[in-house]
């Protein structure tokens, strides 16, 4: 057999029997090294006549092209192999079902109150905010609310040691503020979170209100009705809603009353309202004999328990993802 052959076939097997990637590294050198067997051969050229080594290095090459084709091939056995077994310690059962990251969603109360902010706007109300660290004056005083009054009790509402602030324990200073800033006719709801010594099934001391007020020459007692019923027959989906106003007192209005509605078979406080009061209107310098206006309020939260038949208020901050996941 041809040397050079017998070479190959000694090369190809020694490739075969590399069975890591620095075996066969090992193995290459020993032919194709600078030293190697190969190498050798093609240094022995220079010293033959030109039609020997013209012979001579056309057969060295074609060998040396075999040992490379070799070479390759089982680099790539060994890697095919390498990934094979990477695979098989790393196999996943696609049998079993997927675990894909959760979406998020609004929180049941931020979505109703984004749910009553889309209703008021389709009658024309537009959402105005305020701070909710308030001062006495516009939490109380500006809201025809006297200093002997049980809501200003240390034991109704947060104060702030020191100051005359407090956590606002309504939404209604947002109306006062927004008097001051802007002339009438107005038409406003103040959504929000507010603050109350209170908690049980149905009371948090922070919960979410949202509060309207409408001031023009001519608002009376039945838009008043009129915008109320309308707002809780679109939020309930019910055109045939029943709505009753119950004569009631709040310092702020004058009349006043509370707001219930046909629920199963009671009716159910929902929220309060009136006329707002002219003593109030005379702290923002508007005209009480030449403007009107009408104020209500309800609770976010209520609302929200009422839509999602939940029993608890609780359920909504304890922040508990088996309930929230829910309403996702």
């Amino acid at each position: 057999m041809d040397p050079l052959d017998s070479l190959l076939d000694e090369a190809a097997a020694r490739f075969a029997a590399a069975d890591t990637p620095d075996a066969l590294e090992q193995a290459k050198a020993a032919y194709l090294g600078k030293q190697g067997l190969i190498t050798e051969r093609m240094k022995m050229l220079g010293g033959m006549d030109p039609e020997t080594r013209k012979a001579e290095g056309a057969r060295i090459n074609r060998v040396k092209t075999a040992v490379e084709d070799a070479l390759n091939a089982r680099r790539e056995a060994l890697r095919e192999a390498q990934l094979a077994q990477q695979l098989a310690a790393e196999a996943l059962d696609v049998t079993l079902p997927g675990r894909g990251h959760g979406l998020g969603g609004w929180h049941p109360v931020s979505r109703v109150r984004e749910r009553i902010c889309e209703l008021f706007a389709g009658i024309g109300f537009v959402v105005a905010d305020g701070p909710e660290i308030e001062t006495d004056f516009y939490n109380f005083t500006a809201l025809n609310t006297p200093d002997d009054h049980p809501a200003r009790s240390m034991h109704d509402t947060f104060y702030i040691a020191g100051t005359d602030r407090l956590l606002r324990t309504h939404t209604s200073p947002i109306q006062v503020r927004y008097m001051e800033a802007n002339p009438p006719p107005l038409r406003i709801i103040a959504p929000g979170r507010v603050y109350r010594v209170d908690s049980d099934a149905t009371h948090s001391p922070m919960f979410h209100q949202v509060e309207g007020l409408w001031i023009d020459r001519d608002v009376s007692f039945a838009d008043l009705k009129g915008v109320v019923t309308h707002f809780l027959q679109q939020f309930f989906e019910r055109e045939d809603l029943q709505v009753r106003f119950r004569p009631s007192f709040f310092p702020f209005t004058e009349p006043s009353a509370e707001i219930d509605m046909a629920w199963g078979d009671r009716w159910l406080e929902i929220g309060g309202c009136g006329m707002v009061h002219p003593n109030v209107l005379r702290h923002v310098n508007i005209d009480p004999e030449a403007f009107r206006g009408f104020a209500f309020g309800f609770g976010i939260d209520r609302l929200a328990m009422l839509r999602y038949g939940v029993n608890d208020l609780r359920l909504f901050y304890e922040n508990d993802l088996r309930f929230l996941r829910q309403f996702v």
